[in-house]
């Protein structure tokens, strides 16, 4: 959350403190607040614990961070055993270096990767001028990127 925070910033801040609430009143402000913070922890604590024994034993190991969409999508697409989407098949599919590096995914047997033909640029006829009309049963060229 503060990951962002350097080292002058929190000295401009305790320097701040001190100026505003004055040297004698701060350490009283300081166990203040962390008492609050402790409080509002044990409450949290509690309401988890609240939840979890409402819920039942067949939920005994919920976690409350699996709530955190961040945290549920990568559970779900980078681990677990069990796979009732079939993600793992298509994670394994995927080439992903070979869309990041644009480059053709190597082919497997006769296909790409993902699926798709691969083609082979140095094969496909040059066009003889860009622009110039195709003969008659001439193909187009193949641009792979367009596609």
């Amino acid at each position: 959350m503060f990951s962002d925070v350097g080292t002058l910033e929190i000295l401009t801040l305790v320097i701040m403190a001190i100026v505003v609430f004055g040297p004698d009143k701060l350490p009283k402000l300081i166990q203040d607040t962390m008492g609050f913070i402790r409080k509002i922890r044990s409450f949290a604590d509690t309401a988890k614990e609240d939840i979890r024994s409402e819920l039942g034993p067949e939920f005994k190991d919920f976690e409350f961070e699996d709530l955190n969409p961040k945290t549920f999508v990568r559970k779900q697409l980078m681990g677990g055993d069990e796979d009732p989407l079939g993600l793992k098949e298509m994670r394994d599919t995927l080439d992903i270096r070979s869309v990041l590096d644009d480059k053709p995914a190597a082919p497997v047997n006769g296909t790409g990767r993902s699926g798709s033909v691969s083609f082979d640029k140095s094969a496909a006829p040059a066009p003889a001028a860009a622009g110039a009309p195709l003969a008659p049963g001439e193909r187009p060229p193949f641009d792979p990127d367009a596609t």
